[in-house]
């Protein structure tokens, strides 16, 4: 079944986002308009490796090829509400509108060469309008669901930012020579929603980004988080896609989880343990679990042994990516810089690798759901007021 784009309420036939597309969908779409399939990947380069966004710059395809794609498909129907930039110009963020009025927002992360390894640009992506799942810790979770993401509204984030960085490639201020970043090198899917709730659209994005005659971005330079949905985790690792792995887990115990996060009464974590095993097992990959310190809350000394504790049967398979929290309106504070040490030295005590998060656009409201929170609170009165006047 070839995906469209989100189904019009009039009775006009809606356009196909070609960004929702595969290779071989794409081909078996223009068969079935009497176009030659090699037209596909003539198609498919343009999008994905030129970077193009209209259909009047493929100049290889025939003029009546070309008004045809205009007339029947899009390339990602998403408009820009709002760009920015944090100081430092190593995070920006974006506040898209989708063909239905829904916000969602994307960021993209940029990373200075750090000894031998090279500059990174990663795209945080959101799969979802909003969330089913409630964390109160998350700005997202706190605004309720409104729907899945198609997968071109999926892709469509990645090369916003791809045509950006190829157009002014990036080099981070005060590192004169070193070679300036002007393509995508990873994916996070840690933006709105859960991914794996998501996971026939999510699938289909990764593997049209993964295409070796598309995108072409390697499977292990794309992660999925979720949090914690067992039968997808299991499902994910029986995938052909060697995708990596985070749990969002942040307390140790299904007391202390479920004050945070709903999904703990239907998945409690010995299920979810059980499922990081069985995805260890059949994959041989490491398993991230991102933990986010709430100071007060689960940065605790005792916190900290329960997690070792936790995680020691998964041996070197576990890595926890400590990350202090960013402030929403649930109240919750970061904890001290001591408090953050003390916890990954009991980690350590107990053989689990860890690592700590820097805080990333802070200024600009970088985590996910916040952009977006902002943009509709000083949105609401002008439905109300005279005149109107992400991420």
């Amino acid at each position: 079944m070839i995906p469209t784009s989100t189904p019009s309420t009039d009775n006009i036939q809606p356009k196909t986002d070609l960004l929702s597309l595969t290779l071989p969908q794409l081909q078996e779409w223009l068969t079935a308009r009497g176009e030659a399939p090699f037209r596909a990947t003539q198609i498919y380069s343009w999008i994905y490796q030129r970077l193009v966004d209209n259909f009047a710059a493929m100049t290889n395809l025939p003029q009546k090829l070309r008004q045809r794609l205009e007339e029947e498909a899009t390339i990602g129907p998403v408009v820009v509400r709002s760009e920015q930039h944090s100081k430092d110009d190593r995070t920006r963020k974006i506040l898209l509108e989708l063909a239905d009025g829904k916000l969602i927002e994307s960021v993209l992360m940029l990373y200075p060469p750090l000894g031998e390894s090279s500059s990174r640009a990663t795209v945080c992506v959101s799969s979802q309008a909003g969330c089913a799942f409630g964390c109160t810790f998350c700005a997202t979770g706190q605004m309720g669901f409104d729907r899945h993401l198609q997968a071109g509204e999926i892709v469509a984030q990645v090369l916003f930012f791809a045509r950006e960085l190829q157009q002014e490639p990036w080099s981070a201020v005060g590192l004169p020579g070193s070679t300036p970043i002007d393509h995508i090198t990873n994916i996070v899917l840690m933006g709105m929603g859960e991914p794996l709730h998501n996971y026939t659209n999510v699938l289909q994005a990764l593997r049209i980004l993964n295409s070796a005659k598309g995108f072409n971005l390697g499977a292990r330079h794309m992660t999925v988080s979720t949090v914690g949905l067992v039968p997808a985790i299991r499902k994910l690792s029986q995938e052909q896609l060697q995708v990596n792995l985070a749990i969002s887990l942040h307390a140790p115990t299904n007391e202390a989880r479920s004050e945070t996060m709903p999904v703990t009464r239907k998945y409690p974590l010995q299920e979810l343990m059980a499922a990081c095993q069985d995805y260890i097992a059949a994959t041989r990959r490491q398993v991230t679990f991102e933990y986010v310190l709430l100071a007060g809350v689960n940065d605790t000394e005792e916190r900290a042994h329960q997690l070792g504790e936790l995680l020691a049967p998964l041996k070197q398979f576990a890595h926890v990516n400590c990350i202090p929290v960013n402030v929403t309106s649930a109240g919750y504070r970061p904890p001290s810089s001591e408090a953050i040490r003390t916890f990954r030295n009991i980690l350590y005590e107990h053989g689990i690798s860890n690592s700590v998060r820097a805080e990333r656009g802070d200024d600009i409201a970088a985590a996910c759901g916040q952009l977006r929170t902002r943009f509709e609170n000083r949105r609401q009165p002008s439905r109300i007021s005279v005149l109107p006047s992400q991420v």
